[in-house]
């Protein structure tokens, strides 16, 4: 599913973005943030993706947080 995500340097600055489009990964996720359906992002916003383009970004989006080295600091008392 990730392998429609694509980093190009030339394109949005390496920003990652739907596979042969110029449509960036975070503008996708903004608009299932809002509450926006699938089906609305196809239709009314990106007509040239498909519901598995938007499902890929969300899995892009969960394999960063997954992947994400985190570093807590003991509160100090």
């Amino acid at each position: 599913m990730i392998d429609r995500i694509a980093v190009d340097p030339d394109i949005h600055f390496g920003k990652p973005c739907v596979m042969g489009t110029r449509i960036t990964v975070q503008n996708v996720l903004e608009l299932v943030a809002e509450g926006l359906s699938f089906l609305e992002i196809t239709q009314d916003y990106y007509p040239e993706l498909a519901a598995e383009d938007v499902q890929a970004c969300l899995h892009y989006a969960i394999a960063l947080v997954a992947a994400e080295d985190i570093q807590l600091v003991p509160a100090s008392a």
